[in-house]
């Protein structure tokens, strides 16, 4: 009676140590297609980079004959342009304590390095830079209304950006030793005060369509109309739409695809208005809701908020645009490699996250596979043991065990 009840037990034994045996292999073969699965989905990633690497080159070699082609046609514009940024880059770093001026400074020395420095690689620019418009005159009326402390604003793609720049200690005081304050003494600027950054991200930005076809990707915002249905006397357009944004700034610069007019113009001027004369701009107020300026002077800074006296020249204004058009091709190409360069990026972040998952689901197979093969080790020696007992009980019938 005795005897029977132990080979009883030990087939009840063996039969949970086959059940068990089958449940890690199952789960190892679950593991094994989840590890499958991430390496097609990096197979497919890299095909789909490679694809674009591939493109990106053709576009490149499309605009290098363009360039080449026309730089002499463009040489005297482009002199031009460049005296106009420098002369605004020049006023920035005579503000010696500023933050705008570490940066610039930093480019200066740097170079193209300073998109690499962990500081400054998120940093797309400063506000003043960052835009250019046709005339003078609008360059000083733009800056006026902004002011100087946002024409000195920092702008930064992520807020990954803005941490980068400023540090905290443990009671929360600023680290005068990391990010623009650490910075600053070792190129000979001492940062004092407060400063604007803007993180684009964070923005939020135009909802709307834009002006089809139109290089320069300008918003498509409804002109103003006074109560009989009129559009005012004199009304010349909205600042947003005034400024000039470099091609590879137009779009694709947040994770949304969104470019600089959209998010940080917008921000800065929302539906600023512009006339021709301070009494076009007064006889508009009934439709006048953010603000409005005048080629003469006059400005209001928002509905019931109005700039009375005499102009004030802001110190850093925005350069001057060199006059001149690429052709609709050439435009419509940047604007592709714009895109094409945007959607590397994400698939690099695409790539990055596959990787993670593929590296997490090898580890986990690893695991559950020697946890297998110690289950199987431990359990071998026993099995021996039992299956003779088992054996007899089933008559001298040979019993075949998994595992």
């Amino acid at each position: 009676m005795l005897d029977g009840e132990m080979r009883d037990g030990e087939h009840h034994n063996l039969e949970i140590v086959k059940n068990h045996t089958q449940k890690l292999q199952d789960e190892l073969q679950k593991l094994a297609l989840k590890v499958k699965h991430h390496e097609d989905n990096m197979k497919f990633l890299k095909t789909q980079m490679d694809n674009i690497d591939e493109s990106i080159l053709d576009m490149q070699v499309n605009l290098g004959k363009y360039h080449s082609s026309s730089a002499a046609l463009e040489q005297n514009n482009d002199v031009s342009a460049m005296q106009s940024e420098q002369q605004t880059v020049g006023k920035i770093l005579q503000q010696e304590k500023a933050a705008a001026g570490i940066i610039c400074q930093m480019k200066i020395r740097h170079g193209l390095q300073a998109s690499k420095l962990q500081l400054t690689k998120d940093v797309l620019g400063i506000v003043a830079t960052l835009g250019k418009v046709n005339d003078d005159n609008l360059s000083r009326l733009f800056s006026e209304y902004l002011g100087l402390e946002t024409m000195l604003a920092i702008v930064c793609k992520t807020y990954e950006g803005i941490k980068a720049l400023e540090k905290y200690d443990k009671e929360g005081m600023i680290d005068q030793n990391a990010g623009l304050h650490g910075l600053g003494p070792s190129i000979g600027r001492l940062l004092n005060g407060r400063f604007l950054v803007f993180c684009l991200e964070n923005l939020r930005p135009y909802i709307g369509e834009f002006v089809p076809e139109d290089p320069q990707k300008k918003l498509a915002l409804l002109k103003p109309r006074l109560p009989n249905g009129e559009i005012p006397r004199g009304f010349i357009g909205f600042a947003v739409n005034m400024i000039n944004v470099d091609h590879m700034h137009l779009s694709c610069l947040t994770p949304n695809g969104h470019g600089l007019r959209e998010t940080l113009f917008y921000t800065l001027f929302s539906r600023l208005q512009v006339y021709k004369t301070r009494a076009d701009m007064q006889s508009a107020l009934p439709c006048v809701s953010d603000g409005a300026i005048s080629l003469d002077g006059g400005m209001i800074k928002s509905s019931g908020l109005f700039n009375l006296g005499d102009r004030k020249d802001v110190e850093v204004k925005f350069p001057i645009s060199p006059g001149i058009s690429k052709p609709a091709d050439v435009i419509e190409i940047e604007e592709k490699l714009k895109l094409m360069n945007w959607q590397k990026e994400r698939l690099e972040e695409d790539v990055q996250r596959e990787e993670a998952l593929l590296n997490n689901a090898k580890n986990l197979f690893n695991i559950q596979k020697q946890e297998l093969v110690k289950y199987l080790g431990e359990t071998a020696s026993h099995i021996k043991q039992v299956l003779p007992l088992v054996s007899s009980k089933f008559g001298g019938k040979k019993i075949q065990a998994d595992g």
